[in-house]
């Protein structure tokens, strides 16, 4: 019965939006309505926080990796990338503007 309550609860509340108060109301009303005992209840809420803490880093995850990619397609450069050849093209200058200068070498 536990786990028709579980699956009920996450499809009805998005587990990824359980918060501590959701949470705790929940236990109260499975107390209320099926006699669930207290020990009981805090496991199924912590079972749900710890769920809904996968889920959201499951949902960062691919965030990061559609971000990544739509990056990737778009042809952009990471901002490392950006600065290591900003660093590169300075002292390319550099070294040019002292070659212009008579009388040196490069």
């Amino acid at each position: 019965m536990i786990e028709l309550i579980e699956k009920a609860v996450l499809t009805g509340l998005g587990v990824v939006s359980l918060s501590q108060k959701k949470a705790e109301e929940l236990v109260s009303d499975l107390k209320e309505k099926y006699k669930v005992g207290e020990d009981e209840g805090k496991a199924l809420v912590e079972k749900l926080q710890n769920m809904a803490k996968d889920a959201r880093e499951r949902v960062s995850e691919m965030a990061d990796q559609e971000v990544k990619g739509a990056i990737e397609r778009l042809g952009l450069v990471p901002r490392e990338e950006y600065d290591r050849l900003v660093k590169r093209v300075d002292a390319l200058e550099a070294k040019l503007s002292t070659c212009t200068e008579p009388g040196t070498e490069c």
